[in-house]
């Protein structure tokens, strides 16, 4: 039974202002990254970390593994693109085409109804950023990562490279050469941020990377939710998304990071995340990873305290001409610490997805509890899934199961649902948002229904 999905592209995320900048960088040498910190303005310190890191890159050699990222050339990338604007603290203030895209992506209605603060970035630059004044007197920094590098250096120094190291791969390196934009987030002891923050990464220009760097520190006794979303327009031409996200989360402190990232298939996401748990604090994962050309992600959890969790949600959904390649990486260091992982995939049209998964329980890290489910749904034949977890386990006391479902979509609940007058598309659909459904309610109610959304877009053929 085959159903024919129509192609269509036109939709909110498609939508691309024109490309309009002030200043502009390509390609990756030691010229280009001096003049990127100058026009930044930064102080002597980061130039000597973004030269140190473009050594580093140079040195590190490709990944030789999953996707192919041979059509990458640094030498075409524009890592640098200045949107003709500075940070407004006035939605009102930003220049009317960006405010048109972010408008119709629904970002400020968003922060009036859901959020405690808000962060937009267009290309390199934050042109946003907004938060509620009750959060500033309670000691509670949010700001784009630029600004902290200059308001807060001593905290950015202590923390700044210290949780994703410049030398962990070949597009971390890249990352620290050529950063810019993204967000910084402190949350004091014991504070308790109940309504989400939000940081929306927008990239416009054709040809360009966006490379923007998360820093969040949740201290002892505080919590906090923070949802991350990212898109671009479709080109004929390769851009490149290297993120850095570096999260702490103190002895009793909780952190809920969401992303929905929904990429145009030109492009290649090489997103780098990871967290550092101390005693009792919990970090939980929830990810929907669309669009894209290519995609390696894999957020890494490591439990340094007793009695530390990670809890992993994601979804990933690949089409024609999209190979996604991501999963996670946990690492248990002490004793009673947990993870529990629920990862799903769905491919169509020919897509890969690959769950990919390394968790190592060290042997001081007695009576752990590793719980992983992973599933896959595949809406052809032509399609492809592929589950790869390595598991290392060092010690004898823990709890450690992994369970692997992968299968394709039923044609006897299709035909079933048919029966009962629903149109073979809208059956298939359902189908999908079900096995979608334990993700999507993790996520805040205006969150689950873009996710849904994209979910339809996709079944249509109308993404990027």
């Amino acid at each position: 039974m085959k159903t024919q999905l129509k192609e269509v592209d036109n939709n909110i995320y498609n939508i691309k202002n024109k490309d309009e900048y002030s200043f502009k960088t390509v390609g990756l040498t030691e010229e280009v990254i001096r003049e990127i910190s100058e026009k930044k303005n930064e102080p002597d310190w980061m130039l000597e970390l973004r030269l140190k890191a473009l050594k580093t890159y140079n040195e590190l050699s490709m990944p030789t593994w999953g996707p192919d990222l041979s059509e990458l050339d640094m030498s075409k990338i524009a890592t640098y693109v200045k949107p003709k604007t500075n940070m407004k603290k006035s939605w009102e203030d930003v220049p009317e085409d960006i405010k048109n895209t972010f408008d119709a992506l629904g970002i400020p209605e968003a922060e009036k109804e859901s959020l405690a603060g808000v962060g937009a970035q267009y290309d390199s630059e934050i042109v946003y950023h907004s938060i509620k004044e009750e959060l500033v007197k309670q000691g509670v920094i949010y700001t784009d990562f630029d600004a902290a590098v200059k308001e807060y250096p001593e905290l950015v120094k202590q923390y700044f490279t210290k949780c994703v190291p410049i030398t962990d791969h070949k597009f971390i390196a890249l990352h620290y050469a050529v950063w810019s934009g993204g967000s910084f987030v402190y949350v004091p002891k014991g504070v308790k941020v109940d309504i989400p923050l939000q940081s929306y990464f927008r990239l416009n220009a054709p040809g360009a990377g966006q490379f923007e760097h998360t820093l969040i520190i949740v201290d002892e006794g505080a919590s906090l939710q923070f949802i991350e979303g990212c898109s671009a327009p479709k080109y004929n031409e390769i851009n490149l998304h290297a993120g850095c996200v570096e999260l702490f989360v103190k002895e009793n402190g909780f952190l809920r990071y969401s992303t929905i990232e929904n990429w145009s298939k030109n492009m290649m996401n090489l997103n780098t995340k990871k967290v550092v748990v101390d005693k009792n604090g919990t970090i939980e994962w929830v990810t929907g990873s669309f669009g894209s050309k290519v995609s390696m992600l894999y957020p890494m959890s490591i439990l340094n305290g007793e009695n530390s969790k990670c809890e992993f949600t994601g979804i990933s959904f690949a089409g024609k001409g999209q190979n996604l390649d991501a999963g996670l990486k946990i690492v248990h260091n002490a004793p009673n610490t947990s993870s529990v992982v629920n990862s799903k995939s769905i491919s169509k049209d020919g897509g890969i997805c690959t769950f990919r998964s390394d968790i190592k329980v060290r042997p001081r890290a007695e009576k752990s509890k590793v719980s992983v489910s992973c599933e896959s749904l595949m809406l052809d034949s032509i399609s492809r899934s592929d589950t790869i977890p390595v598991n290392d386990v060092q010690t004898d006391e823990v709890e450690f199961s992994h369970e692997a479902k992968i299968g394709k979509i039923s044609d006897q609940a299709i035909f079933y649902l048919m029966t009962r007058g629903i149109s073979e598309e809208e059956a298939k659909a359902m189908i999908v948002r079900g096995f979608a459904n334990p993700i999507s309610k993790e996520l805040p109610l205006e969150y689950a229904v873009e996710m849904n959304n994209l979910i339809n877009l996709e079944l249509e053929g109308s993404i990027g």
